[in-house]
């Protein structure tokens, strides 16, 4: 078994791309990005992975269901509320029901296991946590939840740190810490580290297993050079102090993984990578279209000895 630890739009393209080479797989999903909007509890990254895995995700935006129609989103607008959020009908549907399920006392993981099997995904969907964790942004004008920082406001002001609200009390999913312990492989994906990775390492019973079993971790670099493939990374990065490089990334990650694959441009950094004690990977890791997410994917499968 292969597990991914995942986020959303940065982390999709190489879950679809491992999903080609095997379908023994499981996501451990950031649920802190996750959002309450009109009543509705809306999990971003979850259901990027599930579009993307089930062939309906928007991928010309990276978010929501392709051909997606908003008419919800107009009647909520003509009605003064806020229409910040850009929720599809379809889209609608999955939080309605997610949310009704909840109120019914189901958890996260079995609502997500549901939805799996109602999209036809035998890859395994796992939320880190079924308690709440809410990844917010401190600015200068107070602290904001990720979704109001970075959609509502356009991420405008200006970052000064992130905080995981929540993820001190956080049990992990056991679901998750049993993937991480019985998998061959276990790859961070090239999500956000601190909004997307960020989050799920936080909870200390994740952060615990993966150090115990860092000799089988490699982590798939969301930078190239100092700009990130995708996202704010950089500006968050920024903001806790990291270096912007991939070096930046490897001593972030350097506690729960041995292994990293970096673009063939950073090789210079390599020597400086491997000197965390960690072994290093030199190929091409922008991901264009469906061809590039299966050559990284059979790259990292075939190349990454633990």
């Amino acid at each position: 078994m292969i597990t991914i630890l995942a986020g959303g739009t940065g982390s999709v393209k190489l879950v679809r791309g491992i999903a080609t080479q095997t379908r023994d797989i499981s996501v451990i999903s950031n649920v802190g990005d996750n959002y309450w909007l009109y009543g509705l509890y809306i999990c971003p990254d979850i259901d990027t992975i599930l579009y993307g895995l089930a062939d309906i995700l928007d991928t010309d935006k990276g978010w929501g269901i392709k051909k997606d129609t908003y008419g919800f989103l107009r009647q909520m607008e003509m009605l003064g509320e806020e229409n910040w959020f850009n929720i599809g009908d379809r889209d609608a549907a999955i939080h309605l029901l997610r949310t009704n399920m909840l109120k019914n006392g189901k958890n996260l993981s079995d609502i997500t296991e549901w939805m799996c099997q109602k999209f036809a995904i035998d890859v395994k969907i796992i939320p880190v946590t079924d308690n709440s964790v809410e990844t917010r942004i401190v600015t200068t004008k107070g602290d904001l939840h990720l979704q109001e920082y970075w959609v509502k406001h356009k991420g405008q002001d200006k970052v000064d740190g992130i905080k995981y609200v929540g993820a001190d009390k956080a049990r992990a999913n056991p679901a998750a810490v049993n993937a991480i312990h019985d998998s061959k492989l276990v790859i961070i994906a090239p999500g956000n580290p601190l909004t997307s990775i960020g989050p799920i390492l936080s909870i200390k019973g994740i952060r615990k297993e993966l150090s115990k079993s860092k000799k089988k971790v490699v982590v798939v670099s969301p930078l190239i050079g100092n700009t990130a493939i995708s996202g704010p990374a950089t500006k968050y990065m920024e903001a806790a102090g990291m270096e912007v490089s991939v070096y930046g990334l490897a001593k972030m990650y350097s506690e729960v993984a041995s292994h990293m694959v970096i673009d063939s441009s950073d090789r210079l950094l390599t020597r400086k990578i491997e000197n965390l004690d960690m072994k290093v990977y030199e190929t091409k890791i922008k991901m264009k279209d469906k061809k590039d997410e299966e050559a990284l994917a059979s790259f990292i499968l075939k190349q990454v000895h633990v």
